[in-house]
């Protein structure tokens, strides 16, 4: 059965999703709120792409030389029955790991085929999670399948970058849609928008049926949308 998937993101008023070069109190304040309220939905697994993935890691770089023979290219889970569980998509295997934990979460790390011996060899020195989304390119119906036939999980976030949850909308696997707008307008042109995915890939618009609006202390509001299936 597929989960829930639900994409939560924070943006400025015109859509953009990048927080550098805003206020740092500021920032850290939107930051806190964000997370609270993404604790609303009680998931049990949570997505981010390989850029955000990495700025959790804090790994410059992951041991090379572990693979003595080719890696057979199937599932590999160190844990079934964590709590939760921090999902990768990570195509090409770029994420340097130091543990097999992010922010509590046990760590999936979803690679394709291609990936290199030496990182899937990398992955479980440290008993870090790994599925298959593709032979070269990542399946997001593939995946959210496995998690949960494989980890039994029900209720997923998605939570970015821009191109992670632009690949999800556009794959018609979003059931939800929460946004927390902030109070401020940034136009720089390298800023992204909240979704994002590469040029003429959109096949149609994604239209959505507004259930809530929340006023949170700071000014900024939490809006909640489900999808018109």
């Amino acid at each position: 059965m597929k989960p829930y998937v639900i994409c939560h993101m924070m943006s400025s008023i015109d859509g953009h999703a990048l927080t550098d070069g805003w206020a740092r109190p500021f920032k850290k304040d939107a930051g806190d709120l964000y997370e609270k309220l993404a604790q609303q939905f009680e998931f049990d697994a949570w997505i981010c792409g390989r850029v955000t993935m990495q700025e959790i890691a804090h790994g410059s770089d992951y041991q090379k030389g572990l693979a003595k023979a080719p890696v057979p290219r199937i599932h590999y889970f160190a844990k079934r029955n964590a709590a939760c569980y921090a999902v990768s998509i990570d195509p090409h295997g770029k994420v340097a790991w130091t543990n097999n934990e992010a922010l509590d979460s046990h760590v999936v790390s979803v690679v394709t085929e291609a990936v290199s011996d030496d990182y899937l060899a990398y992955l479980k020195s440290i008993n870090v999670s790994y599925i298959f989304g593709g032979k070269t390119e990542i399946d997001l119906v593939q995946v959210i399948a496995t998690l949960a036939e494989e980890l039994g999980t029900k209720r997923l976030i998605v939570e970015g970058g821009p191109t992670v949850s632009g690949s999800f909308v556009n794959a018609g696997l979003i059931d939800e849609v929460s946004v927390l707008i902030l109070p401020l307008i940034d136009g720089r042109g390298e800023h992204p928008a909240s979704f994002e995915i590469a040029k003429d890939s959109w096949t149609k618009p994604t239209y959505l049926t507004l259930n809530s609006a929340d006023i949170q202390d700071g000014g900024g509001v939490w809006l909640r949308y489900t999808n018109q299936l």
